[in-house]
């Protein structure tokens, strides 16, 4: 199985950004502990603090992953674009959320995402990615 982990702004700061809030540990220190975890996926990754290059990312992953784990960041809250182009691809999208987005400013509480990705995680720290990838695993072979 093939599954791209997408992040989106602010997410190349992972390990020194808000460390009480999202923690010490780079994204490409993670990043390894998932392949070990997981050696019967191969997964591919992408960062952007661009919007158009996170949609053109989608798109592209539409004919060549099997899956997306998407941590769109603040994007989350604003980004139209970004839902639009989660709707229309065919690969099953599941969003993550380092921290709990329903446990922040107020601003933060609604996903524009929500609704057209197949499930959420938020809350588990970098876990929420591990648990990202198990609900397309799950989806995959159910």
């Amino acid at each position: 199985m093939k599954i791209l982990i997408l992040n989106g702004p602010n997410l190349n700061l992972q390990g020194r950004r808000d460390t009480d809030v999202y923690g010490t540990q780079t994204f490409e220190e993670y990043l390894e502990e998932l392949k070990a975890a997981f050696r019967q996926v191969e997964f591919t990754y992408f960062q952007s603090n661009v919007e158009g290059l996170l949609i053109d990312c989608l798109q592209q992953a539409d004919h060549s992953v099997d899956g997306v784990v998407l941590n769109a960041g603040g994007y989350t809250h604003t980004s139209v674009a970004l839902r639009d182009a989660v709707s229309a691809g065919s690969v099953p999208v599941v969003e993550v959320h380092i921290s709990s987005i329903l446990a922040r400013e107020e601003f933060r509480h609604r996903s524009l995402l929500a609704g057209v990705v197949v499930g959420s995680v938020m809350g588990f720290g970098l876990d929420s990615y591990r648990l990202g990838v198990e609900a397309l695993l799950l989806k995959n072979n159910g």
